[in-house]
């Protein structure tokens, strides 16, 4: 199959989804081209099978804000047509299902051809940004246009439903992970270097949004320093970094965390991650709870949105409610007194992983694609 695949290119989770799903799809034999303003931050390999084509916004004194969406509907139509593509699959509703409607009719009006296009949503496309009035109309109206609509866990489902009138079926095709790309050895010189003493090492990574709620993240940790020594990696950036550091050192913990800024390997820092924090006030399903799974590391989150579909509470890892600092901190603490229980529970985690392994979701993908596939073989 050729297949478009429309995403954010940056470090959030569904670019990184999107991404990897397109490396698979690769990887299998499919033709994957990726259409979107730059290069995604995954797409770090050279596979013949593997395509991008950069949108060109161009600039004009006349818009202050350039029309992004309607430069993207017209490299998806040349795209389309210049490389016979056979569906679409755009990551995130806003604005890519409404420009893969544009493209879609353009293209039925130039060829007859009417272009498939799959819309998956991945989270605050739906419970944040969508539903803002501004957006709403065309977010309901490009998402029921779509040929086929999927969603990255159970809870995102429900709440669209919610939130929208949408009346297709929404299927539920979950995030994934590649677990062999995770489930890497800790190099000692690396965890020396953090923990030169010995401490556990705790890991928090996203967009530092007030929705991922870090300042809780620096306040857990501040608690379990007390009694567990240990240390704090910060991994990402955003607009809550600086609150994050100032509290750090109201706290007196400055010295115990590093601020890492974003990083590409992640997998390297999981490695040698204890315990991953997570106290999220929202989680569509928590790809970076998944991702430390995988690296066996303990998640303490808590179990907003889609969580409680990935995590067993007391063995892949503990949940509280949003905004409990106290039962985060003390769920930290009782199991880093363990050793025992932590690497009994870090192994659970892991096993836990290996039911969202890329190699049993790509498939999932395939099969759905193959519903509106043309005369070409589909698996």
């Amino acid at each position: 199959m050729r297949i478009g695949i429309v995403c954010y290119p940056t470090f959030g989770g569904s670019g990184v989804l999107a991404t990897e799903l397109g490396k698979a799809l690769a990887d299998k034999g499919h033709e994957v081209h990726f259409i979107t303003y730059q290069q995604p931050v995954r797409l770090n390999v050279f596979n013949t099978n593997i395509l991008y084509h950069e949108v060109r916004v161009p600039t004009y004194p006349l818009f202050d804000y350039p029309p992004y969406e309607l430069a993207l509907a017209s490299t998806m139509v040349d795209v389309i047509i210049n490389q016979d593509l056979d569906l679409l699959h755009v990551h995130y509703a806003i604005p890519h299902a409404s420009a893969a409607y544009l493209a879609k009719q353009i293209i039925k009006s130039k060829t007859g051809r009417d272009v498939p296009v799959i819309t998956t949503l991945h989270g605050t496309d739906i419970t944040l940004v969508g539903r803002d009035k501004t957006y709403e109309p065309v977010v309901t109206f490009s998402i029921n246009e779509s040929d086929a609509i999927t969603a990255v866990s159970e809870n995102l489902k429900q709440e669209t439903y919610k939130n929208f009138q949408i009346h297709k079926e929404i299927e539920v095709i979950t995030n994934f992970v590649d677990v062999s790309r995770f489930n890497k050895k800790p190099f000692d010189a690396f965890k020396k270097v953090i923990a030169p003493n010995g401490e556990k090492i705790l890991v928090h990574a996203s967009n530092f949004r007030k929705v991922k709620r870090v300042l809780d993240v620096v306040k857990v940790f501040a608690e379990v320093n007390k009694y567990i020594p240990c240390k704090l990696l910060m991994v990402g950036d955003g607009p809550e970094r600086p609150a994050a550091e100032e509290l750090a050192r109201a706290l007196g913990v400055e010295h115990e965390i590093r601020f890492v800024g974003k990083q590409e390997q992640i997998e390297e820092i999981l490695a040698v991650c204890d315990l991953f924090l997570l106290p999220s006030e929202y989680e569509s399903f928590g790809l970076a709870a998944l991702e430390a799974m995988a690296a066996r590391s303990v998640v303490i989150s808590t179990n907003a949105g889609g969580l409680p579909e990935i995590m067993e509470q007391g063995k892949t890892g503990f949940m509280a409610n949003v905004g409990d600092v106290a039962a985060m901190s003390d769920f930290a603490i009782s199991l880093l007194k363990s050793e025992s229980r932590l690497e009994e529970m870090k192994e659970a985690a892991f096993q836990q992983a290996l039911a969202f392994d890329i190699h049993n979701i790509v498939p999932q993908y395939e099969k759905l694609y193959s519903r509106y596939c043309r005369n070409v073989p589909c698996t």
